[in-house]
């Protein structure tokens, strides 16, 4: 059992860390769209967020906490290189809870100030995650071609960011608020398409390993899906947004879902079988297997309650206009 056992973990922090780019990623992005909007609009806007957001950020602890307990070595190797940008990640997730429960109670004059702090961190939160992906790709090199990398995704990533969180309001909220959405959205739409295409063109530079694993023939003929599947759903996306596709915000919203599994793909295909490339595979990182047992049988009792509740939560407050207050 020992054998599947580390695959098994990091296909669970693969998931774990998708759902959270998703889901958490509408509504940092609801959190990053909320200057633009008045007051009245604003309170719309985080209540439109208000029953999912705190579900939506298990997964990162999920896939964090799993990273720990399995692979002790490459969490201590990548916590490291990347201190500066988690330790400010967290501080802004914590901000932004801060933000949302006081901004409710506070009078209109603070309520500015804590919407102000909510969007402050949620633009940092993104930030950072944006820089440690891409200082992930690059196998946490310090070079300046690969902080440069690193410097490129995390200023692309709160576009996509932004795209998640205009569909969400168009398909949560009524009134103008959804016309303001979309315009939102297209807006975002095309730099996210632009910091698409020079990531892919930039990637296989700063990683020689994720060159030879994407243009060694026969493997780049049968990965060519994959780029090309995310040239249609962007395609379709921006056709959807101007109106040459009828489609509803949920529609839309699962193709840039779908965009995000292509990348998931293609990044899991490229550093396969490390989990730091170059530097530690899988099997060289894992835990004892006493550590692996306790471990799976935690992820097997969690992971479906994690799922349920997510699903449960969804279904409960499916539809629009969710009224927010506190006693």
């Amino acid at each position: 059992m020992e054998t599947w056992l580390p695959y098994f973990f990091v296909g669970v922090i693969g998931l774990a860390l998708l759902l959270y780019v998703i889901l958490d990623g509408y509504d940092l992005g609801v959190g990053l769209l909320l200057p633009f909007a008045p007051a009245a609009e604003q309170d719309r806007m985080v209540a439109s967020i208000g029953p999912f957001w705190d579900a939506n950020e298990t997964w990162l602890v999920l896939g964090v906490g799993i990273l720990l307990v399995v692979f002790p070595q490459a969490h201590g190797i990548i916590l490291t290189s990347l201190y500066l940008p988690a330790t400010l990640m967290l501080i802004a997730l914590v901000l932004r809870g801060i933000a949302f429960d006081f901004r409710i109670k506070a009078g209109e004059k603070h309520k500015r100030t804590w919407n102000a702090l909510f969007s402050l961190g949620s633009l940092v939160a993104a930030l950072c995650q944006g820089w440690m992906l891409g200082a992930y790709i690059t196998g946490l090199d310090d070079s300046p071609l690969s902080l440069s990398f690193a410097l490129l995704i995390a200023l692309s990533l709160p576009a996509l960011y932004v795209l998640l969180g205009a569909l969400w309001l168009m398909g949560k909220t009524r009134g103008e608020l959804p016309a303001k959405a979309l315009t939102w959205a297209r807006v975002a739409w095309l730099p996210m398409g632009f910091a698409l295409l020079l990531i892919s063109v930039a990637t296989p530079l700063v990683s020689d390993t994720i060159a030879r694993a994407w243009f060694t023939f026969p493997r780049a003929l049968v990965l060519l899906p994959i780029p090309l599947l995310t040239l249609y759903c962007y395609g379709w996306i921006g056709a959807a947004l101007h109106g040459r596709v009828q489609a509803k915000p949920q529609r839309i919203f699962f193709m840039v879902a779908a965009i995000c599994l292509l990348a998931a793909l293609g990044l899991a295909y490229s550093i396969w079988p490390d989990i730091i490339i170059g530097r530690m595979r899988i099997l060289e990182a894992v835990a004892a297997p006493k550590s692996l047992m306790f471990t799976f049988v935690g992820v097997v009792l969690t992971l479906p309650m994690i799922l349920g509740y997510t699903v449960f939560i969804y279904r409960i407050f499916r539809g629009v206009e969710v009224k927010q207050a506190y006693e």
